[in-house]
């Protein structure tokens, strides 16, 4: 992993000064999953992905949930899983994609946590989620289409997060690196 610029006792100082959540947003396959494991790990946090989280409560994949109950019953429970996340101070959640878009799930964010938009172009974001079929949004249509429109769609509401970090092509302990700094500064 790459190092971030902050030493072990700055590391120390900015968690002990965290009293919320972190909560990572933005489009699928931008990397909230992977960049929060280790961004976790960095800063001695405990992980929790919302899509794990709602499969285990559900007992079935997202995939499935979309397609026998509907979008707007899958995200009435991302909601309610969320929220429950929220609860016990600093951590490290990352959301489903479509999670920030959401307007009780947004407030809920920016009320009781601190909100993470992980961004990327549109061609990293074909690529990243090209390596799995188990997005339920990509399914009868063109990937890259589906994930321009819905980039345009979301990006109003992740530019509500107080924080907004490129994660391209690169390793995403960069990513991790520029989240620290901006956490940093945000405190």
């Amino acid at each position: 992993m790459d190092h971030p610029s902050l030493s072990d006792g700055e590391i120390r100082e900015l968690v002990s000064r965290l009293d919320r959540p972190i909560v990572l947003v933005g489009m699928m396959g931008v990397g909230k999953s992977t960049v929060g494991r280790k961004l976790a790990a960095l800063l001695g946090l405990q992980f929790r992905d919302a899509d794990d989280e709602i499969e285990e409560a559900a007992q079935m994949r997202v995939s499935e949930i979309f397609e026998r109950f509907g979008e707007s019953y899958f995200r009435d429970g991302e909601r309610r899983v969320i929220a429950r996340l929220m609860e016990g101070g600093a951590k490290v959640i990352a959301t489903g994609g479509g999670a920030f878009a959401q307007e009780e799930t947004r407030k809920l964010i920016l009320d009781r946590g601190i909100a993470i938009w992980l961004d990327s172009d549109v061609d990293t974001l074909v690529e990243r989620v090209g390596r799995r079929d188990t997005r339920p949004l990509l399914r009868g249509g063109d990937p890259r289409e589906i994930i321009a429109r819905l980039k345009a769609e979301r990006e109003p509401f992740y530019a509500q997060a107080p924080i907004h970090i490129l994660s391209n092509s690169g390793p995403h302990g960069e990513a991790v690196t520029r989240i620290v700094q901006e956490l940093d500064k945000w405190q």
